[in-house]
C-alpha cells in the first residue's frame, strides 16, 4: 500500500467535528472551507427527548481533569479493587491479516492498569464509569476517520459513541418519535428495525425499493399524497435505511440514487437514519467467468472508490449515521458511534447517561489500542481494502455456485456489490401447484431445503407491511456467504438446488 502520510496529515487536520475545516485538492493541498451550520431539529424531537435533562452527576465530571483535584463526589469504585493488572491480545500485523500470518506473526499488544504517558487510555480509566459519548482517546480516532471518509459537508457535527447500532437506533427512535408515529422504511428491511419500533407505538410503513434501495419516486409519491386522516397519523418525518448491501437484499444504491432520495426528504423534512455496518463491505465487481477487478491501488483511491454516503451528502444536518465495529472486526465488542448535527448528538448523549451509560470500557480499550495504537489509521484502511478483496472473492465462489446449482427460469437475482447478502427471487408460477398459494409453497420449499440440510431465510419474514406479505405474487430467500467457508456455501447451494428442482417437479 502507497504511502499516504502527507493525505492523511491534511484530512486529519480538518477533524475537529465542529468547525470550518480544510477540503482536499487534488495535489494533496488544501482550500478552507467554511462550511453551513445544521439546521434547528427542535420541531423533530419526540416529547421523552424534548424533557430530557443532564445529569448534575454527570456533569460534574468535568472538573476531575482540574489538577490537584481530591474528589469525594462520585460513586467510583477505586481501580485498586479492579481484579485486572492488563490486558494483552495478539492481532494481526498491518498487510499480514489472514488468521495463518497472525498465529506466526501476529503483534501482542498490551493495555496496563495504570499508563501515565502522554495520551494513554489505561485500564484505570478504561473500567470506570466514562462519558456517555465514549472515551474521548477512541473518539478522537472515530472523528477522525469520519472525516477522512465523508467529510460532512456542515460545520457542527459530532460523533457519540454506542453500544452497537441495535441499541443506537432505539436511541434514535426515542429521541425523534411519539407514539402513534409513522416511520419510512424499505419494504424488505432488517426485522429487528421493525420489532425495535413496534412495542414503542411507532408504525413502520414501506417504501417501495427496486435494487439500488428506496426508489425516490415512489417516496415523493407517498409523502406528497399523505392524508393524515385516512391514515390515522400525521405525515412521517424519519425514515430508516441500509443503503449499503441492504440486509435482506443485498442492494446498493448509487451516488445518484442517494441524492434523489437525499432531494425527497429535503422536500418533505425527513430526517435519514442511515444504518450502514456493511459499508466498508463494498466489493469489485462481478464479471462472469473472469477475476475480479485490480483493488484499489492506494488509501486516496480506497476512498475516492466508495460509493457516497448520506452523510457526505448532508448540507442540512438531516442525516444521523449509525456506524458499527460489528462487521470489519467483531459483533461481539458491542461499539459503534453515531454522526450527527451537535443538537441531537446532544439529545442521543443525555439518553445515553440513562441507558448503556457508555459503549463497554473493555472493548473501548482494546479497539483503541488496536486502532489507534497499532494500526493507526492507515492501517485500519489497509485492513478495510483486505476485508473487500476476501469478501470478493467469496461473493464470486458463491455467485459462481449459484449460476451451476439453481434452476434457471425459476431462481433469479441481483448480484450484490457490496455486504453479505444475496436475494434470491424464485418465480412461484411455474410451481405446479401455485394454486395451493404462496404461503404454502414459500413454506415447502423452506422445509424442504431443511430436509436437504441447508438453511435459508424465506422473504417474508422481512417484509414491513405484514398485510402485504404475499400480495406483491413473488417470493424470495435471503442467503449470505459470510459466515462458513466457502466450500460450505458451494455445498449448501448445491442442496438448496437440489431442493428447489425437487419441489417444482425438475429432473435432477
Amino acid at each position: 500500500m502507497s504511502n499516504v502520510k502527507t493525505f492523511h496529515d491534511s484530512v486529519l487536520t480538518a477533524a475537529s467535528g465542529g468547525t470550518a475545516t480544510p477540503k482536499l485538492l487534488p495535489n494533496g493541498d488544501q482550500k478552507p472551507l467554511e462550511k453551513p451550520k445544521a439546521k434547528d431539529w427542535t420541531s423533530h424531537l419526540s416529547t421523552e427527548s424534548k424533557t430530557r435533562k443532564a445529569s448534575p452527576l454527570k456533569s460534574s465530571f468535568k472538573y476531575l481533569s482540574n489538577p490537584g483535584l481530591i474528589s469525594l463526589g462520585g460513586g467510583l469504585p477505586t481501580p485498586a479493587y479492579f481484579p485486572f493488572e492488563s490486558i494483552s491480545a495478539k492481532v494481526a500485523t498491518v498487510g499480514k491479516f489472514s488468521e495463518e500470518e497472525t498465529l506466526t506473526s501476529g503483534t501482542t499488544m498490551s493495555v496496563p492498569k495504570y499508563d501515565k504517558s502522554a495520551g494513554a487510555y489505561d485500564l484505570a480509566r478504561a473500567l470506570q464509569y466514562g462519558s456517555g459519548s465514549g472515551s474521548p482517546e477512541l473518539l478522537e480516532f472515530l472523528t477522525q476517520h469520519t472525516e477522512m471518509i465523508h467529510h460532512p459537508p456542515y460545520a457542527d457535527w459530532k460523533c457519540v459513541m454506542t453500544a452497537g447500532n441495535t441499541s443506537a437506533l432505539a436511541t434514535c427512535y426515542r429521541m425523534l418519535m411519539n407514539r402513534g408515529d409513522f416511520l419510512l422504511m424499505e419494504e424488505y428491511t432488517f426485522p429487528s428495525a421493525v420489532e425495535t419500533a413496534s412495542p414503542m407505538g411507532i408504525k413502520p410503513l414501506g417504501v417501495k425499493i427496486d435494487g439500488e434501495g428506496v426508489i425516490a419516486e415512489a417516496l415523493d409519491e407517498l409523502l406528497s399524497n399523505w392524508d393524515e386522516a385516512a391514515r390515522g397519523g400525521r405525515k412521517p418525518h424519519v425514515m430508516y435505511l441500509i443503503p449499503t448491501g441492504q440486509n435482506p437484499t443485498g442492494s446498493t444504491g448509487s451516488a445518484e440514487r442517494r441524492k434523489a432520495v437525499y432531494a425527497v426528504c429535503q422536500k418533505h423534512d425527513v430526517i435519514i437514519l442511515e444504518d450502514e455496518p456493511y459499508y466498508f463491505l463494498q466489493m469489485q465487481p462481478y464479471v462472469r467467468d473472469a477475476p475480479p477487478a485490480p483493488l484499489p491501488g492506494s488509501h486516496e483511491e480506497f476512498i475516492a472508490d466508495l460509493i457516497p454516503s448520506y452523510l457526505s451528502l448532508d448540507t442540512d444536518g438531516r442525516v444521523i449515521r449509525l456506524d458499527s465495529f460489528s462487521k470489519v472486526i467483531a459483533p461481539g465488542s458491542r461499539c459503534g458511534w453515531l454522526t450527527g448535527p451537535a443538537q441531537l448528538m446532544e439529545r442521543a448523549l443525555r439518553h445515553n447517561e440513562v441507558s448503556i451509560q457508555s459503549a463497554s470500557g473493555f472493548s473501548q480499550a482494546i479497539l483503541y489500542q488496536l486502532l489507534s495504537q497499532t494500526w493507526g489509521h492507515s492501517g485500519y484502511l489497509d485492513w478495510l481494502i483486505n476485508l473487500r478483496a476476501e469478501y470478493t472473492a467469496r461473493r464470486d465462489i458463491c455467485l459462481k455456485a449459484m449460476e451451476e446449482y439453481l434452476p434457471e427460469g425459476i431462481c433469479s437475482w441481483v448480484n450484490p456489490a457490496a455486504g453479505m447478502f444475496i436475494w434470491i427471487e424464485v418465480d412461484p408460477s411455474k410451481h405446479p401447484q401455485i394454486s395451493e398459494g404462496l404461503p404454502v409453497i414459500e413454506d415447502r420449499v423452506f422445509q424442504k431445503a431443511i430436509d436437504k440440510n441447508v438453511l435459508v431465510v424465506p422473504g417474508s419474514w422481512f417484509i414491513v407491511d405484514e398485510d402485504a406479505k404475499y400480495s406483491k405474487g413473488k417470493l424470495f430467500y435471503r442467503i449470505t456467504f459470510a459466515c462458513v467457508a466457502s466450500e460450505l456455501v458451494v455445498e449448501a447451494l448445491k442442496r438448496f438446488g437440489a431442493a428447489i428442482k425437487e419441489e417444482y417437479g425438475i429432473a435432477a
